[in-house]
């Protein structure tokens, strides 16, 4: 009976991936993470799990990304995680940061949302069981709670850390005027903010109102999600709807209309990423990393092939002003 092979990790990682500096902090994240919002989760397959993570890992991204409710069904993209992570990665763990979130609902009842201190200790106490983990790297709130004083919010996150649940925390899909409130009361607590995680593309750029200059203010670090635009910023849809696309399936986050509303400039947008010798993936995640604000764009995959496509994009993240105006021009004629 042959034995099984235990995972070594690619020696020459390093080299294929590049680091930011997180706001004021010690912190380097990889230019690209990965996100387990899908493709982790129950209904998924375990082995191409496993792959897509060391394939990651391999390429020199060494930042996981995971929330309480990724799934489907909630809590299985971390238990899951937390398999791979015994079988594959336990020789590698003070080589990756493992961040999770807690805000969404996770459980039924009063206290399995929003952002109670009661259920983000309850959260993170779960998250870290299912992981088999002591502590992990970075904990979120995940969205904005405007029925809990932010003081008991920031103050449970302020908390984690002392309590050496979480090294750092950070903040998801708050707006600017929130967002300063809770840098001020955490650094006041002393655990300042590491880093902020805002949608951000091509297609939605609202960051750029005022929640940039925030983060590049207050030393704090941004780690992008959705920089794909749900697949539309790809070469997915340049030849009209594929029969097995998210668009078709009318997801939730997607439907067929918004991509035909969209086709003229994903067109045009192609042809600039074609005179870049680059793919229309690669240059969408190249040109968030253009901003010096930008810590890491956060990438999901369900094939290998993916992520090496999306590695690729740090090869090219200089655009000239001719570029810069071609793609701008596009955008305000949509």
């Amino acid at each position: 009976m042959s034995k099984k092979s235990t995972y070594i990790a690619d020696e020459k990682r390093y080299e294929k991936m590049n680091y930011r500096r997180t706001g004021n902090s010690g912190l380097l994240l990889p230019e690209i993470s990965l996100g387990l919002w899908h493709n982790f989760g129950d209904h998924d397959n375990f082995k191409n799990a496993r792959n897509l993570l060391k394939c990651a890992f391999d390429n020199g991204i060494t930042h996981f990304d995971l929330a309480n409710n990724y799934g489907p069904a909630p809590g299985s993209a971390e238990r899951n995680f937390g398999k791979i992570l015994k079988k594959d990665f336990n020789a590698y763990r003070d080589e990756l940061i493992i961040s999770t979130k807690a805000g969404y609902g996770m459980w039924p009842g009063p206290y399995g949302d929003l952002g109670s201190k009661k259920f983000l200790v309850a959260s993170l106490d779960q998250s870290l069981q299912r992981m088999g983990l002591d502590y992990v790297d970075i904990f979120y709130h995940h969205r904005p709670d405007s029925e809990t004083p932010l003081e008991e919010t920031m103050g449970t996150l302020d908390l984690m850390v002392k309590q050496g649940k979480a090294l750092y925390v950070g903040l998801s899909n708050y707006r600017p005027k929130e967002a300063a409130k809770a840098f001020k009361i955490l650094k006041d607590l002393g655990t300042p903010c590491l880093i902020h995680q805002p949608n951000y593309n091509l297609f939605d750029r609202w960051i750029e109102d005022g929640l940039l200059d925030l983060l590049r203010n207050s030393g704090v670090g941004a780690i992008c999600f959705s920089p794909l635009a749900q697949g539309m910023l790809t070469n997915k849809y340049i030849t009209g709807l594929p029969k097995d696309s998210r668009a078709i399936k009318d997801s939730p986050f997607l439907n067929a209309n918004q991509v035909i509303e969209k086709l003229p400039e994903i067109k045009a947008l192609h042809k600039i990423a074609e005179n870049r010798n680059q793919s229309l993936a690669q240059m969408a995640i190249s040109w968030i990393l253009k901003e010096d604000g930008i810590t890491s764009v956060l990438i999901g995959a369900s094939k290998t092939d993916q992520i090496i496509d999306s590695v690729k994009a740090i090869e090219n993240t200089v655009f000239t002003k001719h570029e810069i105006i071609a793609i701008d021009t596009i955008l305000k004629e949509s």
